[in-house]
């Protein structure tokens, strides 16, 4: 009688591996290709794609921090989560996740790996400048957008809403204004993640559950690009807004009312930080259907509505933004980008980000009813939609932060016993890319 979960589980363990073989050979092919189009003069923009970034073998001072936090969370990371009370469980998740990212990031040094990421000039920090009135800012967004005009926007900010200049502006306003600053601003945030996706599996699937993924989410390889991008605080107020809308779902009184609402504003102003976030869509439709939490909907509805008409009355209608930066991406010459190499090219650089986990996770969440099933299946359909339009064509290991990080809830159908290894994948994939590629972002 007990020999049949043992043969099952042995099963299912075998079956990991095989994904993890598919995904490992998926990147590989992605590799070899990139290499290939890229000798043969394709227009992939990208030298060590799927990677966008280029070959360079290094190391640097935050290389012994990374490796010893990446050790110490392996080692030690899930017997904490086991052990300790949720409280300090969170608590210690979040500088954990913050030293992770740091010390990745450390691996090019402060000025090249930190301080010098956002002020590139197609970077969001280089505009920040020419706001001098905001009103008249959001007024005339879209007069700027495309490109082939004396005032057009920067890269970055033409190709995303206004929300993440006017982000940075702030920053500026209140004296947070630089390179340094935003950087450092931008992780804080980003590492939201590590609370955020823990807190929201335990709404949905238990503390149980919650505490198997903490680790995996401290440890995402993903922070090599939240380290820093501004995508990565796209990844800290998204999440939020997800944790805050579950917690709200399963919860009553005026506090669950005031997070759902809160919720909705975090998850309304991510619509104007990149327009490919209105794909968390299906996070809040796995959250409403696990918790049947209408009225934590309808009040989240009402903060995101609060945020569009706010930007609207304020003269920044967001289909017309959309519109025009589909023209401006057309006008670029990374729209000449084969799809037909980074279709799958983005599906291998998403393997990457979100490490060897996604893989195993997807495939344990197909025969997974759970909650947590849920939540990779959500991150699966996002980057699906995404990849499937061909508005994403390489850069998605950065872009596609706020989905991939998700799929550290498939933690949670992992057998316990196996939890150290896959972090140590996750962790080596992580230092293998910061220590070989130098990455763009």
């Amino acid at each position: 009688m007990q020999l049949l979960p043992r043969r099952n589980t042995d099963q299912r363990s075998r079956a990991d591996l095989i994904a993890l073989a598919v995904a490992v050979i998926a990147v590989a092919t992605a590799a070899v290709a990139g290499f290939l189009l890229n000798s043969a003069g394709a227009p992939l923009y990208a030298d060590a794609a799927p990677l966008f970034g280029y070959w360079l073998p290094h190391v640097g001072p935050g290389t012994p921090l990374a490796l010893s936090t990446a050790v110490a969370v392996v080692v030690w990371g899930p017997a904490l989560a086991a052990r300790l009370s949720w409280g300090r469980l969170l608590a210690a998740g979040y500088p954990a996740a913050l030293l992770w990212t740091f010390s990745l990031a450390m691996i090019d040094g402060w000025q090249h790996g930190i301080a010098e990421r956002l002020t590139d000039w197609t970077e969001y920090l280089h505009d920040v400048p020419r706001v001098t009135d905001i009103g008249a800012m959001l007024r005339g967004f879209t007069e700027h957008i495309l490109a082939g005009r004396p005032d057009s926007w920067t890269v970055h900010v033409s190709g995303h809403p206004p929300g993440v200049l006017l982000s940075y502006v702030w920053l500026d306003r209140i004296g947070l204004g630089g390179g340094a600053s935003a950087a450092i601003v931008s992780m804080l945030i980003g590492a939201l993640a590590a609370v955020a996706v823990p807190v929201t599996v335990r709404a949905l699937a238990g503390v149980a559950a919650a505490r198997a993924v903490l680790p995996f989410v401290v440890l995402f390889p993903g922070a090599v690009w939240v380290g820093v991008s501004a995508d990565g605080m796209f990844t800290g107020i998204t999440t939020t807004g997800v944790a805050l809308l579950a917690v709200a779902s399963i919860r009553m009184g005026w506090k669950a009312d005031l997070a759902a609402l809160l919720a909705g504003v975090l998850l309304g102003f991510g619509l104007f930080l990149n327009y490919g976030l209105v794909l968390m869509l299906p996070f809040v439709c796995v959250v409403v259907l696990r918790t049947r939490g209408i009225r934590a909907l309808l009040l989240a509805a009402v903060g995101v509505v609060g945020v569009v008409a706010a930007f609207a009355l304020h003269g920044f209608w967001w289909l017309d933004g959309y519109h025009l930066v589909v023209q401006r991406y057309h006008q670029g010459d990374y729209a000449q980008r084969p799809y037909s190499y980074w279709v799958g090219g983005n599906i291998a650089a998403l393997l990457i980000s979100a490490g060897p986990l996604a893989a195993v996770a997807v495939r344990r969440a197909v025969l997974d009813r759970g909650a947590a099933a849920w939540l990779v299946g959500a991150a699966a359909v996002a980057i699906l939609a995404a990849d499937i339009s061909g508005l994403s064509k390489a850069e998605v290991e950065r872009i596609w932060l706020p989905f991939a990080v998700w799929f550290a809830a498939g933690a949670a159908l992992l057998p316990t016993r196996h939890h150290r290894w896959w972090l140590a994948g996750q962790a080596v994939t992580a230092l293998a890319v910061n220590h070989l590629i130098a990455t763009n972002w």
